[in-house]
Protein backbone atom coordinates (compact mmCIF):
# COMPACT_ATOMS: atom_id res chain seq x y z
CA UNK A 1 0.00 0.00 0.00
CA UNK A 2 0.92 3.13 -0.91
CA UNK A 3 2.86 5.39 1.93
CA UNK A 4 1.01 8.24 4.09
CA UNK A 5 2.30 11.65 2.63
CA UNK A 6 2.16 13.50 5.58
CA UNK A 7 5.68 12.44 6.17
CA UNK A 8 7.42 12.83 3.24
CA UNK A 9 8.51 16.54 1.95
CA UNK A 10 5.84 18.09 -0.83
CA UNK A 11 8.76 17.80 -3.47
CA UNK A 12 8.54 14.02 -3.87
CA UNK A 13 4.59 13.63 -3.74
CA UNK A 14 4.76 13.70 -7.13
CA UNK A 15 6.95 10.52 -7.32
CA UNK A 16 4.82 8.98 -4.89
CA UNK A 17 1.58 9.51 -7.19
CA UNK A 18 3.29 7.74 -9.99
CA UNK A 19 3.33 4.27 -8.18
CA UNK A 20 0.51 1.91 -7.79
CA UNK A 21 -0.95 0.75 -4.82
CA UNK A 22 1.39 -2.04 -4.35
CA UNK A 23 3.62 -4.01 -2.55
CA UNK A 24 7.03 -2.10 -2.43
CA UNK A 25 8.98 -5.19 -2.85
CA UNK A 26 6.75 -6.17 -5.69
CA UNK A 27 7.34 -2.89 -7.08
CA UNK A 28 10.39 -3.17 -6.96
CA UNK A 29 11.48 -6.08 -8.27
CA UNK A 30 9.09 -5.66 -11.08
CA UNK A 31 10.70 -2.78 -12.09
CA UNK A 32 14.06 -4.01 -11.99
CA UNK A 33 12.89 -6.32 -14.95
CA UNK A 34 10.98 -4.05 -16.97
CA UNK A 35 13.12 -1.14 -16.37
CA UNK A 36 16.23 -3.29 -17.40
CA UNK A 37 14.28 -4.53 -20.09
CA UNK A 38 14.09 -1.22 -21.67
CA UNK A 39 17.49 -0.23 -21.09
CA UNK A 40 18.98 -3.59 -22.58
CA UNK A 41 16.36 -2.29 -26.06
CA UNK A 42 17.99 1.47 -26.12
CA UNK A 43 19.99 1.33 -29.50
CA UNK A 44 23.82 1.60 -28.99
CA UNK A 45 23.69 4.87 -31.06
CA UNK A 46 21.63 6.44 -28.68
CA UNK A 47 23.34 6.48 -25.70
CA UNK A 48 24.76 10.12 -26.28
CA UNK A 49 21.33 11.21 -27.31
CA UNK A 50 20.32 14.15 -25.57
CA UNK A 51 16.43 15.51 -26.86
CA UNK A 52 17.31 19.01 -26.28
CA UNK A 53 20.39 21.28 -26.04
CA UNK A 54 21.13 21.42 -21.91
CA UNK A 55 18.93 18.20 -21.14
CA UNK A 56 21.02 15.25 -20.20
CA UNK A 57 22.21 12.40 -22.67
CA UNK A 58 20.64 8.87 -21.88
CA UNK A 59 23.62 8.18 -20.14
CA UNK A 60 23.47 10.37 -18.04
CA UNK A 61 19.72 9.97 -17.35
CA UNK A 62 20.76 6.39 -16.72
CA UNK A 63 23.23 7.29 -14.17
CA UNK A 64 21.21 9.92 -11.90
CA UNK A 65 18.92 7.04 -11.46
CA UNK A 66 21.64 4.94 -10.51
CA UNK A 67 23.15 7.55 -8.21
CA UNK A 68 19.70 8.96 -7.32
CA UNK A 69 18.43 5.31 -5.92
CA UNK A 70 21.84 4.87 -4.07
CA UNK A 71 21.65 8.21 -2.24
CA UNK A 72 17.93 7.12 -0.97
CA UNK A 73 18.77 3.67 -0.15
CA UNK A 74 21.93 5.17 2.22
CA UNK A 75 19.52 7.63 3.58
CA UNK A 76 16.77 4.77 4.22
CA UNK A 77 19.54 2.46 5.99
CA UNK A 78 20.52 5.54 7.87
CA UNK A 79 17.11 6.50 9.26
CA UNK A 80 16.19 3.24 9.85
CA UNK A 81 19.64 2.26 11.95
CA UNK A 82 18.93 5.75 14.04
CA UNK A 83 21.49 7.67 12.55
CA UNK A 84 21.94 10.93 13.93
CA UNK A 85 24.26 12.83 11.23
CA UNK A 86 22.31 15.09 9.51
CA UNK A 87 22.18 13.73 5.82
CA UNK A 88 22.25 16.85 3.23
CA UNK A 89 20.17 17.32 0.08
CA UNK A 90 21.90 16.96 -2.92
CA UNK A 91 21.71 18.68 -6.59
CA UNK A 92 21.32 16.11 -9.36
CA UNK A 93 22.41 18.53 -11.92
CA UNK A 94 25.71 19.46 -10.14
CA UNK A 95 25.50 15.09 -9.77
CA UNK A 96 25.03 14.57 -13.15
CA UNK A 97 27.07 17.45 -14.83
CA UNK A 98 30.35 15.66 -12.27
CA UNK A 99 29.24 12.02 -13.34
CA UNK A 100 31.60 11.61 -16.37
CA UNK A 101 28.30 9.74 -17.43
CA UNK A 102 30.34 9.88 -21.46
CA UNK A 103 33.04 7.61 -20.15
CA UNK A 104 30.66 5.23 -18.77
CA UNK A 105 31.16 1.97 -21.08
CA UNK A 106 27.12 0.78 -21.74
CA UNK A 107 27.51 -2.97 -20.35
CA UNK A 108 28.77 -1.16 -17.02
CA UNK A 109 25.17 1.56 -16.86
CA UNK A 110 22.82 -1.70 -17.29
CA UNK A 111 25.02 -3.85 -14.72
CA UNK A 112 25.02 -1.20 -12.01
CA UNK A 113 21.32 -0.14 -12.45
CA UNK A 114 20.55 -4.03 -12.06
CA UNK A 115 23.04 -4.12 -9.16
CA UNK A 116 22.09 -1.04 -7.56
CA UNK A 117 18.38 -2.13 -7.39
CA UNK A 118 19.26 -5.72 -5.73
CA UNK A 119 20.46 -4.59 -3.34
CA UNK A 120 17.84 -1.47 -2.72
CA UNK A 121 15.79 -4.60 -2.78
CA UNK A 122 17.01 -6.32 -0.19
CA UNK A 123 17.67 -3.66 2.40
CA UNK A 124 13.79 -2.99 2.15
CA UNK A 125 12.99 -6.61 2.32
CA UNK A 126 15.42 -6.73 5.49
CA UNK A 127 13.39 -3.82 7.27
CA UNK A 128 10.95 -4.74 9.80
CA UNK A 129 7.72 -2.08 10.28
CA UNK A 130 9.76 -0.76 12.92
CA UNK A 131 12.34 0.25 11.05
CA UNK A 132 10.17 0.56 8.01
CA UNK A 133 8.27 3.38 9.80
CA UNK A 134 11.29 5.45 11.40
CA UNK A 135 11.61 8.89 10.81
CA UNK A 136 14.40 11.54 9.94
CA UNK A 137 15.11 14.32 8.41
CA UNK A 138 16.82 15.07 4.95
CA UNK A 139 17.70 18.61 5.22
CA UNK A 140 15.76 20.14 7.35
CA UNK A 141 12.47 17.93 5.65
CA UNK A 142 10.64 14.79 7.58
CA UNK A 143 10.77 11.43 6.23
CA UNK A 144 10.33 7.99 6.79
CA UNK A 145 11.66 4.33 5.59
CA UNK A 146 8.59 3.55 3.81
CA UNK A 147 8.34 6.60 1.97
CA UNK A 148 11.83 6.59 0.97
CA UNK A 149 11.08 3.19 -0.84
CA UNK A 150 7.84 4.33 -2.47
CA UNK A 151 10.00 7.79 -3.48
CA UNK A 152 12.76 5.03 -5.15
CA UNK A 153 10.09 3.64 -7.45
CA UNK A 154 8.39 6.74 -8.40
CA UNK A 155 11.17 8.40 -9.25
CA UNK A 156 12.50 5.66 -11.53
CA UNK A 157 8.76 5.44 -13.01
CA UNK A 158 9.28 9.62 -13.77
CA UNK A 159 12.50 9.13 -15.45
CA UNK A 160 11.29 5.82 -17.58
CA UNK A 161 8.17 8.00 -19.11
CA UNK A 162 10.85 10.89 -19.83
CA UNK A 163 12.44 8.05 -22.08
CA UNK A 164 10.01 6.71 -23.72
CA UNK A 165 8.44 9.87 -24.47
CA UNK A 166 11.12 12.45 -25.17
CA UNK A 167 14.52 10.15 -25.83
CA UNK A 168 12.99 7.20 -27.75
CA UNK A 169 10.04 7.93 -29.52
Amino acid sequence: MNPDTSNIPPFFHRYIQLVPDTNLITLLREQEKSFSSLINNIPTGKWDFSYEQDKWTIRELILHCIDTERIFAYRALCIARKEKVYLPSFDENAYAHHSKAQNRGIESLKEEFSLIRKTTTILFEEFDQEQLESEGNIGDQLIYVGGIGYIIVGHLMHHERILRERYLK
